[in-house]
């Protein structure tokens, strides 16, 4: 009897033994197999059983969540989606997250062990964190009179704080209204089909995630490279430029829009965008300079985030004389997004230096308390220092007496550098306006604010596409709105 019991016991153990290790092989080896199959829902409802943590313009949320008593709980809501879409992107149930939605998806869904101050015990306890909160950068009323300034045209305005590289505004038209997508139903679908077939794009951040051609704004950086190469010495020497310049190796000529181009001086080319002057800069300082310097710009990386990705400016290295003539004047290969011609102005008005961009100054638990702050930024030198110098000088120039005009602001300084970007086969596309400029008020030490404004005007408007009619105005009111404020 004692051994049938013995016998019977030994039994049980072994099956207690066979259990628990079938509930280890369960949770521990296979649990990641379960946790992604598609039929496992406990993820996506303890994802949503709680408020998402908030997005913070000028102190004031411009995101929140909504209680749809359902088992995906808590729905996504935005305050003037539109407006800030560039920045936020969306968060949805069906659609997942892009931008800072996604960038800070983590601490915004409480999932981030940073949140937590004891994190180890709340692996052991289940215990979710309150999802924590995001300031940014930006400047609220900057971004209202970016995306006003915009209205109904397609295109894209970056600005950002030259000292600190703080982004202030960061807008792209058309935009579309995030909270739409933010819920899993037959209407969230609708809209997302719309507007992924929408041939304007809305869902594109044009700002960060589109690159153009930059056209005469690029001349900004051909002159950084010729006068920190000694191509050229003086803002008023004769640059011995011919007009018509005959490129390199062809026969093909390139002419200006201006008259007086001829032999014209730095600041002159400059004030009127003689593109003769500038291809020739371009191929007398050479492949090696030019790209040398277009890349302590920006250009050529594909590492910056802000912290969600921009898609990197280009500047051709493997060029002839002629594609180096005409990539000097913005064309061929030349790439850029608004925000990395943000960053040219940016270190012409701060003395030459380049300051990485961001747009998150810091973030916070539920309770307010900090998790992390922006900190000090890394900084390079794009021009020596007499260089930035001789170029605001210049860009102040066009503003005041050139084809800027339409920047000018009362009680301030302004500096700016217009452009009209050809594309398209045999230049056939609608060319698009840009306008690159900075601003320091009468009664600031340095300046304030340095902007692009990139318009991708309509057929119907070709003849009247400029970067001084139709950009400078946006880049006005941006300004003014950051000098202002």
């Amino acid at each position: 009897m004692t051994r049938n019991i013995r016998h019977a016991a030994v039994f049980c153990a072994l099956l207690l033994v066979a259990l628990l290790v079938n509930a280890a092989r369960v949770q521990i080896v296979q649990a990641p197999q379960y946790d992604g199959n598609p039929a496992n829902r406990r993820p996506d409802i303890a994802r949503y059983q709680q408020p998402r943590g908030d997005i913070l313009v000028g102190g004031e949320p411009v995101t929140g969540s909504r209680d749809t008593g359902e088992h995906l709980r808590f729905e996504r809501t935005y305050q003037e989606g539109p407006l800030y879409a560039p920045i936020t992107g969306f968060a949805s149930q069906a659609y997942g997250t892009t931008l800072l939605e996604d960038a800070e998806d983590g601490l915004l869904s409480g999932a981030d062990p940073m949140l937590a101050p004891l994190p180890l015990w709340n692996d052991v306890t289940g215990v979710h964190n309150p999802g924590g909160d995001v300031v940014t950068t930006i400047n609220g009323a900057a971004q209202r009179a970016a995306f006003e300034g915009l209205g109904p045209h397609k295109g894209a305005v970056a600005a950002i704080e030259p000292s600190t590289g703080r982004i202030l505004a960061l807008v792209s038209t058309p935009s579309y209204d995030p909270q739409l997508l933010s819920g899993n139903s037959t209407a969230a679908t609708r809209t997302w089909n719309r507007l992924n077939g929408d041939p304007d794009k809305p869902m594109l951040n044009r700002a960060v995630r589109r690159t153009y051609p930059p056209g005469s704004t690029f001349k900004v950086v051909t002159a950084a490279a010729a006068l920190d190469a000694g191509v050229i010495r003086g803002l008023d020497t004769p640059t011995r430029s011919p007009d018509p310049y005959t490129l390199p190796g062809t026969r093909t000529r390139l002419t200006n829009e201006a008259d007086g181009c001829r032999n014209a001086s730095l600041r002159e080319a400059f004030e009127w965008s003689c593109n003769t002057v500038f291809a020739k800069l371009g191929v007398d300082v050479g492949v090696r300079g030019m790209a040398a310097t277009a890349e302590a710009f920006g250009f050529n990386d594909d590492g910056v985030r802000i912290p969600f990705a921009v898609s990197p400016s280009t500047f051709d290295t493997s060029v002839d004389r002629a594609q180096l003539g005409l990539s000097s004047i913005g064309q061929y290969n030349t790439r850029a997004t608004p925000l990395q011609m943000a960053m040219v102005a940016a270190a012409v008005a701060d003395g030459g230096r380049v300051r990485s961009p961001y747009l998150v100054e810091r973030t916070l638990r539920a309770g307010g308390s900090v998790v992390a702050t922006a900190g000090s930024r890394p900084t390079r030198e794009a021009m020596r220092p007499s260089t930035a110098a001789r170029l605001k000088e210049l860009m102040t120039g066009v503003v005041e007496e050139g084809t800027g005009a339409n920047a000018a602001i009362r009680g301030a300084t302004v500096g700016g550098k217009t452009g009209t970007a050809q594309h398209g086969v045999g230049n056939s596309g609608t060319p698009y306006a840009w306008f690159v400029s900075w601003a320091q008020g009468d009664g600031d030490l340095e300046p304030k604010v340095a902007v692009a404004v990139v318009v991708e005007g309509s057929a119907a408007d070709r003849e009247g596409i400029s970067g001084g009619g139709l950009a400078a105005p946006i880049a006005r009111a941006v300004m003014a709105a950051v000098l202002e404020s």
